[in-house]
């Protein structure tokens, strides 16, 4: 397990990115503890089936080594040193979408009016700064469904970093659920709510996404793995909702949640489509 500690964030240096270069160490098998790492440089474990990737901020290869001493169940595949912005593909810049200005914690909240709704937004280790196109798709279709329904209530299946939560919530949605199966995006979730003070309407969770389907929830969005949207499609908690986002689809995946979502009483509202690959569906059930 990784504790908020574990994601820190040095912001020590006004104006700028606080993550340098990431020394990144691969290892096969999964922590059973975070008791032999060196705390002053670590700064998340990425697990990804039974693969462990550790980033420090300095070397931190003797560690790695006392590591796999005391828990034989790991070992060594492979380091990489990179940069952030690496990483991530891509440096984040603040930026405005529709009614929403997103920044990091360590720009300048720049406010372009009255009516713009900030949200900052640490990405972490997490891929998520807001500027993929189903991302921004996801931000339109929650403009439409708040133009439409004025939602009080919603589920955010495979948060991420948050942003999705945290959009909604800005617009008055009062209570929330975002869930993710990855623990990190999920203790990074919680920070961005922590740094947007947002307690109060946004609760972050680990965990399946089909295990929350059937919370209570006026508006639902998913941009989870096909086989996992399959499986609230057909559940009876996504049937009960009043309207949904579906989001990170391929064409051919698309083709077949369009299908599937038109066998239920519901329809899809509008779609959107980047360079025929992405796809985002905003829908509505008939209650």
């Amino acid at each position: 397990m990784i504790d908020a500690q574990s994601m820190r964030s040095n912001q020590d240096k006004s104006g700028s990115c606080p993550y340098d270069d990431l020394y990144i160490y691969h290892l096969s098998g999964r922590l059973t503890s975070h008791d032999n790492i060196p705390k002053n440089t670590f700064i998340g474990n990425w697990e990804e089936d039974d693969y462990s990737f550790l980033f420090f901020s300095q070397p931190a290869f003797e560690g790695i080594q006392h590591l796999l001493r005391t828990q034989p169940q790991l070992s060594y595949i492979d380091s990489y040193c990179m940069s952030y912005e690496q990483w991530q593909g891509t440096s984040f810049t603040a930026f405005d979408h529709g009614p929403f200005q997103i920044v990091a914690p360590w720009h300048d909240h720049v406010h372009h009016g009255p009516n713009k709704r900030t949200l900052i937004l640490d990405p972490g280790l997490v891929f998520g700064t807001g500027t993929h196109p189903t991302t921004r798709d996801c931000l339109d279709a929650v403009q439409l469904a708040f133009r439409r329904h004025s939602p009080s209530s919603a589920l955010d299946l495979g948060t991420g970093t948050g942003i999705l939560a945290l959009a909604v919530a800005r617009l008055g949605c009062q209570f929330n659920l975002a869930v993710d199966l990855n623990l990190l995006a999920a203790t990074t979730a919680a920070r961005n709510v922590r740094l947007n003070c947002l307690e109060q309407q946004v609760m972050v969770v680990q965990g399946y996404a089909e295990d929350f389907i059937d919370c209570a929830a006026d508006l639902v969005m998913a941009n989870v793995h096909y086989a996992v949207m399959q499986k609230l499609i057909q559940s009876k908690g996504f049937k009960n909702k009043k309207c949904y986002i579906l989001s990170g689809l391929m064409r051919s995946e698309a083709k077949q949640v369009k299908m599937d979502v038109e066998r239920l009483p519901a329809k899809i509202f509008k779609s959107w489509t980047h360079n025929g690959i992405w796809h985002t569906f905003y829908g509505e059930f008939d209650h």
